[in-house]
């Protein structure tokens, strides 16, 4: 199990309130309680925004899709701090397609800049595994917006090319 402890501090030194009483302050710490993995009941539904990154464009423009570079920088999942505190501070999530069919595992990263409830993964292969492919007659899925599942996992995250190899060969090379 994880959490997030809050703790009520008083401070012996009421000179720095500017006050005779002792101050009180809030600390919110993102705690893991427990073990991460295995963690089924920790799957969460999210809305999911893809969307290009600075470096993504860098790297896929570049041609430097293979590199060690774009999966750090490609294969993550972004999520507000309490979401991924509630979560256990996990290294890794597994993110599922709405209707369970298809997941795949990326670097799970906390940002002040994401609202709870979303994640944001950059479009690139691994995000295009859990997009909804629904494109309501435009041509195009849905890059914002799509439901998901996410959870905690101690699977491996794959390079671009292991993702591509065991999607559509088959696992062979």
């Amino acid at each position: 199990m994880s959490g997030t402890i809050t703790s009520a501090i008083t401070t012996a030194t009421p000179a720095i309130a500017g006050g005779d009483e002792p101050m009180e302050a809030m600390l919110n710490v993102c705690v893991p309680m427990g073990s991460v993995w295995g963690c089924e009941t920790m799957m969460r539904e999210f809305l999911l925004n893809t969307g290009s990154t600075i470096d993504e464009g860098r790297l896929a423009k570049g041609g430097s899709k293979l590199t060690w570079d774009y999966v750090e920088e490609c294969a993550v999942c972004e999520m507000n701090w309490k979401d991924y505190c509630d979560m256990g501070s996990p290294d890794q999530v597994k993110v599922t397609s709405r209707d369970g069919k298809h997941s795949v595992v990326v670097y799970a990263l906390a940002q002040d800049s994401i609202m709870s409830g979303h994640v944001f993964m950059p479009r690139a292969i691994w995000a295009n595994v859990v997009v909804d492919p629904e494109t309501f007659s435009t041509g195009s899925p849905l890059y914002k917006g799509s439901p998901v599942k996410v959870e905690p996992t101690s699977e491996d995250v794959l390079s671009a090319e292991e993702l591509v190899l065991k999607l559509y060969a088959g696992g062979k090379e």
